[in-house]
């Protein structure tokens, strides 16, 4: 299943390159984190309670991060499993300038397993959006929170 999602950051793309890839910001930010720890560089493994449509569950995910083009471009590959089935993906994510602004634009190939995919293409693939949505929205709040802080 292809997912395409595009969300724009109003803050500088070296903003969104820098805190997109800041562990806590990435805690604080997934939906329905329960835990999260840095394995290795860039490898983290994390708890997710996902409670969107008919999709609920806990699932445990490793997620990671390559092919890093700062500040424009890297690659998510993401492995989790759950009750509810499993996932495997590969998401390339694309960071580019708007004037004063910055827009992210995700595009995902993605494979469920289980319940996961009893429940159709265009469900799964608004669920996705759904949780692209809130990750987005939270990250931007999280950054902010740590610009203040400096």
């Amino acid at each position: 299943m292809k997912v395409e999602y595009t969300y724009s950051f109003h803050l500088p793309r070296n903003i969104v390159w820098k805190y997109i890839q800041d562990a806590q910001v990435l805690r604080s930010a997934l939906p329905g984190c329960q835990s999260f720890e840095e394995r290795s560089d860039g490898v983290y493994l994390a708890e997710m309670g996902v409670n969107v449509g008919p999709i609920k569950g806990l699932f445990t995910t490793e997620v990671q991060q390559t092919n890093q083009i700062p500040p424009s471009s890297y690659r998510l590959m993401v492995k989790g499993k759950g009750k509810p089935g499993e996932i495997d993906a590969i998401a390339d994510m694309f960071i580019k300038e708007v004037k004063d602004s910055s827009q992210v634009t995700c595009v995902a190939d993605v494979e469920v397993t289980g319940v996961l995919a009893s429940v159709g293409q265009r469900v799964m693939g608004g669920v996705a959006k759904i949780i692209l949505s809130q990750f987005f929205k939270a990250a931007e709040k999280e950054m902010k929170k740590e610009i203040n802080k400096v």
